[in-house]
């Protein structure tokens, strides 16, 4: 997911050791695919990236975020490494656009409002955490596939995680491992249940919503697995969650 943000900022003076995002920047030298273009595509709607109940992620949208992004890399490459291949901008993209959709899903269960001081604490967080690395909070976000016209919206993103912490956690972090875990599990259910209750469609030439990130991955080839056995993982990787676990 977004190898980053599943830790917020200690409340009451408590300590975190939070790895907001990965902050390896250096550069890489793949080509930039073309992004795809959509046709009907079951019971995705023409056009569309990802549709998810009365919400729609165009792929227009999608274009035009990508364009962004790879501008983005391109004007600083010299000093962001993509944590993902450039061939897969459009999955990224459409990864974030979706989980934004999914944190604000979380925020109106439990009846989270964040006012835009939290979404600048939360970015001041991240912008804090990448000047340890040398660079800027910008180049952090492109190195993860988050365009940068999105950075108030991943500022959201942390601030509502933050929120729905501390009502899990009752605004105390735990410090013993086996709390952080349920917590964490508390936290992955919760998720799992917004995403699940927003019926998102991900347009199959993208891929497939994996529940377990929240992010677009490759759609299994189920013509290349024996039949009642799903397609191997890379290895090391875990199987893609493509359907909601909770």
């Amino acid at each position: 997911m977004l190898r980053c943000l599943h830790q917020r900022q200690p409340a009451r003076g408590e300590e975190r050791d939070a790895a907001v995002l990965r902050t390896s920047i250096t550069l890489t030298a793949a080509a930039l695919a073309g992004v795809l273009m959509l046709s009907a595509c079951g019971s995705v709607k023409l056009g569309a990236a990802a549709v998810s109940n009365d919400q729609r992620i165009s792929a227009a949208t999608v274009t035009d975020e990508v364009s962004n992004l790879n501008q983005a890399y391109q004007a600083d490459k010299a000093k962001i490494q993509l944590q993902f291949a450039k061939s897969q901008m459009p999955q990224e993209v459409l990864s974030w656009l979706l989980r934004f959709q999914v944190r604000e899903q979380m925020a109106r269960r439990y009846g989270i409002t964040v006012t835009q001081t939290q979404v600048q604490d939360a970015l001041n967080s991240i912008s804090a955490q990448a000047k340890q690395s040398g660079v800027t909070a910008r180049d952090l976000a492109v190195a993860n596939g988050v365009p940068p016209d999105q950075l108030n919206e991943l500022g959201r993103y942390v601030a509502i995680q933050d929120a729905v912490l501390n009502r899990l956690d009752g605004g105390k972090l735990p410090t013993a491992n086996a709390a952080l875990t349920t917590l964490s599990n508390k936290f992955d259910a919760s998720q799992c249940v917004a995403a699940k209750s927003l019926a998102i469609q991900v347009n199959p030439q993208y891929g497939a919503l994996d529940y377990r990130s929240i992010g677009v991955v490759a759609a299994p080839n189920k013509l290349s697995a024996p039949p009642g056995k799903p397609s191997p993982s890379p290895t090391g990787t875990a199987a893609p969650q493509l359907t909601p676990h909770c």
